[in-house]
């Protein structure tokens, strides 16, 4: 999925003074669209994007687990988890950046070669304004026929988050020869270049 063009920006975000947040507060959002490889390629370049870790969301902590991830019995998604300045970039835009750029959300269960539950588009909400944000927006797109199908993106609250192995970190970055990240992951960054150019920054290994 390339786009010249990102998608329209959602009508309903959420914006300072009214959610009441102190200037430099973090917030948190965990996303899941396909291996989480590419997912971390494109939010970490992201202005505002404070920190990616890469994991698990949806199933237990016993089985957040790679191996057992990838037998799709446990119900976890590859997930990451994006520590972001709502000061510099809006959970909006992150969710606008998400449909536009970081994968398919009309793929049910898979993204290209893909399969697997663990491979499905899922936002994991962390507040009610999330909630409602997410599905605002999944409504608004629909209702345009941004895409030529129906989105599929599941939308529940984050019981818990569980950070992957210290190899999946940073993957695509340590691994930019690796064949599946130059056909998969690399031309997300361009498009996130293309598409979002005042909130592209160069990432590099703290």
């Amino acid at each position: 999925m390339t786009r010249n063009e990102p998608i329209p920006a959602p009508l309903h975000d959420i914006v300072a003074p009214e959610s009441g947040w102190e200037a430099g507060e973090l917030h948190t959002a965990i996303f899941a669209g396909g291996c989480f490889w590419g997912v971390q390629s494109v939010f970490q370049r992201v202005t505002g994007v404070q920190k990616t870790t890469v994991g698990y969301a949806g199933g237990s902590k016993h089985t957040a687990i790679y191996r057992a991830v990838s037998s799709m019995d446990t119900g976890h998604a590859e997930a990451i988890e994006i520590i972001y300045n709502p000061d510099e970039v809006t959970f909006g835009t992150l969710l606008r950046i998400f449909f536009s750029v970081v994968h398919d959300p009309t793929q049910l269960n898979r993204q290209g070669a893909d399969h697997g539950t663990q491979y499905r588009s899922h936002i994991f909400y962390t507040t009610d304004e999330q909630k409602e944000t997410a599905e605002a927006y999944v409504q608004q797109l629909n209702a345009a026929h941004v895409f030529p199908a129906p989105i599929v993106t599941q939308i529940t609250p984050l019981i818990e988050f569980f950070p992957g192995e210290e190899y999946h970190q940073d993957y695509a970055l340590k691994n930019p020869h690796n064949p599946y990240i130059q056909v998969c992951d690399i031309p997300k960054i361009a498009d996130l270049k293309k598409q979002f150019p005042t909130l592209f920054q160069e990432y590099t290994l703290p």
